[in-house]
Parts: structure tokens; sequence; C-alpha cells
């Protein structure tokens, strides 16, 4: 194989580094599920707009939003990830820029999407209303993150050494009106049936039977490589009732015309 051909074969991959979810990776199923969920429920107030997805990570969202959207920009910090994506996913328009300082101009979008990225960010706020500039009157905001009450349990520091700050609901809510939003929807992603029941079978927490073995480096159980792997989109679910159990929160945040 030639070198140019093994560099490009190289941009269809993305390393696993914490940072970001990547799909094609068996042990990560179970996370990458985790994540899709959003995207899947969500994806229909992306259709028929110009939708910015603000830290596209791998890109697979991206794409899948451009299913449905009218056009899709993706932005990223990370070089290797724009050109991956750019590589990966051509129907996204992939740009390279820094969130804080969208490079964008003020009422362009429709809908912006910010999953799993808002707890890596040092300034949030700056990042909201940055958002909110963009977005055109009456667009929305769609963002998700980790749940600190359960991601990591009576800390005020996240365990993942990534993130920066984690949120709860309350906290959430505050820095999104502050920017000027409107919180349309609070809810959250749950364990469905299945999930609970591999929480039993794993000791309680199928989360930490997996983490356990990540971290050991060792090879996983076959059982526990299988029930990984079998994990879909519908073993979760989206509920906002008792939206301090879950796993991730999931907002929907309007930017109304008079503001």
């Amino acid at each position: 194989m030639s070198d140019t051909n093994s560099r490009a074969d190289d941009t269809l991959t993305l390393p696993l580094t914490g940072e970001r979810t990547v799909p094609g990776i068996a042990e990560e199923n179970y996370w990458f599920r985790r994540h899709e969920v959003v995207y899947r429920r969500l994806l229909d107030r992306c259709r028929d707009r110009t939708v910015l997805e603000a830290g596209a990570g791998e890109g697979y969202g991206a794409d899948m939003i451009a299913d449905v959207a009218t056009r899709v920009i993706g932005l990223d910090y990370d070089e290797s990830a724009v050109t991956h994506i750019r590589a990966r996913y051509p129907r996204v328009d992939m740009r390279h820029g820094n969130l804080a300082e969208l490079p964008l101009d003020a009422e362009t979008v429709d809908v912006v999407v910010n999953f799993q990225v808002i707890e890596h960010l040092w300034d949030q706020g700056q990042f909201l209303r940055e958002c909110h500039r963009v977005l055109t009157p009456g667009g929305a905001l769609l963002i998700s993150t980790p749940n600190r009450i359960t991601f990591s349990p009576g800390r005020d520091t996240p365990l993942n050494p990534f993130h920066t700050r984690e949120l709860d609901a309350a906290e959430l809510s505050e820095l999104l009106e502050d920017a000027g939003f409107r919180v349309e929807l609070m809810t959250g992603v749950h364990h469905g049936p299945a999930l609970r029941a591999l929480d039993a079978k794993h000791g309680g927490s199928f989360i930490d039977a997996q983490i356990e073995r990540a971290l050991a480096g060792e090879p996983w159980p076959a059982d526990l490589t299988d029930d990984v792997a079998g994990i879909t989109v519908d073993d979760f679910v989206l509920d906002p009732e008792d939206i301090d159990s879950s796993l991730d929160l999931v907002a929907v945040a309007v930017k109304d015309p008079a503001r």
C-alpha cells in the first residue's frame, strides 16, 4: 500500500481519547448508543433547518443530521477531527474554530447542536452567549451533558480528567437563561428495562462493570462483551421525571424573537 493510500485510510478512524465517542469500537458500544439516542430523539427538530453542530467530535452525529437538515455546518477546535470529518462525511460543511468565538455571523443558523461538549469548556457562559448570537430569532439550541449528580457523585470536581465543569439540571437551566435562552424542555437519559436488567446482572451497575474492566487493562469476559455489543438506542429512554437521577441531561433552549 502506498503512503498516500495509508494517509487516506487514516482519516476514516479517529483514536479513542476520552474526549469523544467513536463508532465501531465494540467496547464503546454502550457509550456510543447512549450518545446516539439523543441525536435520534431530537433529529426532527433539525428537519429542513440550517444546523450548526458546535463540537462535532467524530462527525457521525453531524452526518446523521444531514439526512434531514437543509444544511449542516460542523465546527471543532481539534484539527485532526476537522480533517477526519471532511474526508469521511462530505455532506458536512466542516470548519475549524473556537467554540468561545463561533466563526459565524449573527442570526445565520436555525439550530445549534451541542451534545456532550459543554462539560469540556472553560467558559461555558461565553459559549452559550455565542450560540444565542448566531441563532435566528425563534431558533433552538439542543444540548446534552453528563448529569453531575450521577456522573461524578458527591464530587465538586469531575471524575473525567477531560471535563472542566459538570452540571446538574438546575445549573444548566441557569446558564441557559443567563445567556438569554428560554428553556423549553429539560429531560434526561435513563436506562430502559433491558439496561436495568443488565445493571442487576452485573452487580448493580452495568456502567461500573465496564469501567472496572477497562481500568484493569485485561480482556473483557465474553458475557460482558456480548451484553455491551447488544445494546441499541432503544435500550435508553428520555424522561423528564426524576431528572436528578438521569444519566445525561438533555435540554432544548429557544431564542425568543423578542430577546
